[in-house]
């Protein structure tokens, strides 16, 4: 796997040999014969609960969530997920079926008597693994492992990192740990993890604020872009001695399910379209604060990321003109026009770019939860109008 070239203010970092980390060209292409980006990770059936009453059920996954923001960007893909026979979403990238097996299932708990917005999050069943059998036998400039279930094993990782260029790895990927007794999700740090090893190879590692104590970040940094979400104060990214503080975005959490993996999503499209490592982390934090205000899989108005997209390309050509990247390699350093960038993304978002949830007249019922009906088959949630906490993330 080729290592990623870096620029803190036009100066290269890496004293590795330099490699284009990412063509900025790949997502323009819509007929490219082959997919240039590889999502690992399985899908799954959600279930939002709050004081044991189902408030949601829908298709869940890191997969699915990044998949939402990769086609929204045009950016071909190709997708290695395992689902059981029941599975009954439609989706735009169809997983391996496992006949011995059933969807991997979570139950997402939030209470309110608990005045915090966390979840106690349940993996009631697992589907099959992803083994490294099942990978494509071809290269790829990207990769992404986003596991959620304990479905990515060290070898299969390791089968990403031979074949992919550069990869974006999840950090809930390696350090979850499941309850033998209820399948209550816990962490465990990298070094125990059988994945430490592997950490030098790596290009990207995402982690939540919750996540990063169990990671040491001074070691990752050394070796591979860390970069850590915290909510409502938005991203920050680490590499060697540079750190740099990412905008966030106002919105109205709902549901946090998903945010990290619409980040990377819109992390991901950024770099695809020729940004800055900051440009395309804000594209990340946007997409986030999009995914929070939604209840499970997010839907993403067309002239709404008509709209983004337009931004991009404009932004894209602004910086970077004909010569794309900086000696062929990434730029670290915020550019000059980064926060007209952040208004131009909340200009984007303005009405009639609401979500239905957000309404005010369904305000008063946000704390009224419902029993739910069960989900839609078209892969699309059931949403209510009730919620499972709410906080103004700004």
């Amino acid at each position: 796997m080729h290592r990623p070239e870096f620029h803190f203010h036009g100066v290269p970092q890496n004293p590795l040999s330099p490699t284009k980390l990412i063509d900025p060209d790949m997502g323009q292409n819509q007929d490219h014969p082959h997919p240039r980006c590889l999502v690992v990770g399985n899908y799954c059936h959600d279930v939002l609960m709050k004081d044991d009453l189902v408030l949601a059920e829908s298709l869940g996954g890191a997969a699915s969530f990044i998949s939402a923001v990769l086609d929204g960007f045009s950016i071909p893909c190709t997708f290695v997920s395992k689902v059981g026979s029941d599975f009954s979403y439609s989706v735009t990238h169809p997983p391996l079926v496992s006949p011995s097996s059933q969807t991997t299932l979570f139950h997402a708990h939030f209470s309110s008597r608990v005045q915090r917005h966390d979840r106690v999050l349940k993996r009631v069943r697992a589907c099959d693994p992803i083994a490294p059998s099942d990978l494509p036998h071809r290269r790829f400039e990207l990769g992404l492992a986003v596991g959620v279930a304990g479905e990515i094993s060290p070898e299969t990782l390791e089968g990403m990192l031979d074949i992919c260029d550069t990869v974006f790895v999840d950090i809930q990927a390696l350090i979850r740990v499941f309850d033998p007794a209820d399948g209550t999700v816990n962490l465990v740090h990298v070094r125990d993890s059988g994945f430490h090893h592997l950490l030098p190879r790596i290009g990207f590692l995402k982690a939540s604020s919750d996540e990063a104590p169990y990671v040491d970040v001074d070691e990752a940094r050394r070796d591979c872009c860390v970069v850590v979400t915290n909510g409502k104060d938005g991203s920050t990214f680490y590499y060697k001695n540079a750190e740099q503080q990412i905008l966030p975005f106002p919105t109205v959490q709902v549901d946090p399910t998903g945010a990290g993996d619409s980040f990377l999503g819109g992390l991901v499209s950024g770099l695809a379209h020729g940004l800055s490592v900051p440009d395309a982390a804000l594209l990340g934090n946007f997409f986030g604060s999009l995914t929070v205000g939604q209840v499970g899989l997010p839907k993403f108005d067309s002239s709404l990321l008509q709209a983004v997209k337009d931004e991009v390309q404009r932004k894209k050509s602004h910086i970077f003109g004909p010569i794309k990247c900086i000696n062929d390699g990434l730029v670290f350093a915020k550019p000059l026009d980064h926060e007209e960038f952040h208004a131009a993304l909340v200009r984007a978002n303005t009405p009639p770019h609401t979500f239905p949830i957000q309404e005010e007249s369904q305000r008063e019922l946000l704390c009224s939860p419902r029993v739910a009906e069960h989900h839609n088959c078209n892969g699309q949630p059931k949403t209510l109008p009730g919620n499972a906490c709410e906080e103004t993330i700004t």
